[in-house]
């Protein structure tokens, strides 16, 4: 769940660039069809199966259009629904309802979806010791949302931005001249708490990478004998990252050759949306 002072501190500037977004100047349609306030109801409907995400984000957005609306709901982020289930409640001002309704529901159905893909990834993994990450292929103005709703789906945050950790890819590399060459200014320039990953492609990269001492080494793209040959090399002297085509049915055999982490870009990229809506809109007196 995020806690209020989470959503006022980090996400309410989203929820409101959103809501601008869809109604530049007025709601058109809904204020033609009510002219006066009227409070009402309406229920939140699950289409199909999946993990619940989104719930406080789907509350926060009516509550910043009317403060007297409320949600009512037995169920919270993580909890599986089912086609039919009727999540909740939202109770509040019929014009707030109307127009709010498709950005609470884009940010639930977007949420939802990638807590249900990222639970079907996990699940992959369940025994082994490997751990699922994701990245920063997020879409933009959506990576707070995106990023909590991995962890709802069962996996762990990469990186949260490029503040957030030094990771030097081949463009990287290239800039500096060479990996040894990038993991020394890393090591200069970075705080010495800092941990210094590294992309690398082949096993000579691997050595290299190893004897200039980075903290984490990416086996990019490797195909599965190479990421073998690539974690005995390193034998526990860093820890590794398996990255690029990451798929669902790859997973488990990932797992099985000893990777510390492994990296999906899929989880936030190309997770469909979970079918959810909001229906039987009637006033209350």
């Amino acid at each position: 769940m995020i806690n209020g002072v989470t959503m006022r501190i980090n996400v309410d500037d989203y929820i409101l660039n959103t809501l601008k977004e869809d109604i530049t100047s007025e709601d058109v349609s809904t204020n033609a069809v009510m002219p006066c306030d009227r409070q009402g109801k309406a229920e939140l409907i699950c289409k199909q199966n999946g993990i619940l995400c989104g719930i406080d984000i789907f509350k926060r957005t009516f509550e910043l259009l009317d403060n007297t609306s409320r949600f009512e709901s037995d169920f919270k982020d993580g909890d599986k629904v089912h086609n039919g289930d009727i999540i909740g409640i939202i109770y509040g001002d019929i014009k707030a309802i109307l127009s709010g309704e498709r950005t609470a529901l884009n940010y639930l159905q977007r949420m939802s979806g990638i807590a249900t893909l990222t639970r079907e990834y996990a699940d992959e993994l369940e025994g082994y010791s490997t751990t699922l990450l994701d990245t920063r292929k997020t879409t933009p103005n959506m990576r707070p949302f995106e990023k909590y709703a991995v962890t709802v789906g069962g996996a762990t945050n990469h990186r949260y931005n490029l503040s957030d950790g030094v990771l030097l890819k081949d463009n990287h590399i290239g800039a500096a001249g060479s990996i040894t060459k990038a993991i020394q200014m890393a090591k200069a320039y970075a705080p010495f708490v800092r941990k210094i990953e590294i992309e690398t492609e082949t096993l000579d990269q691997v050595k290299e990478a190893l004897d200039a001492g980075a903290d984490i080494i990416m086996l990019d793209n490797m195909d599965n004998d190479t990421m073998k040959k690539a974690v005995e090399i390193i034998n526990g002297k860093a820890q590794t990252e398996c990255s690029g085509n990451v798929t669902k049915e790859r997973l488990k055999e990932i797992a099985q050759l000893g990777v510390d982490f492994v990296s999906c870009g899929a989880l936030t990229h190309s997770a469909p949306i979970m079918d959810v809506s909001l229906k039987n809109l009637t006033p209350v007196e």
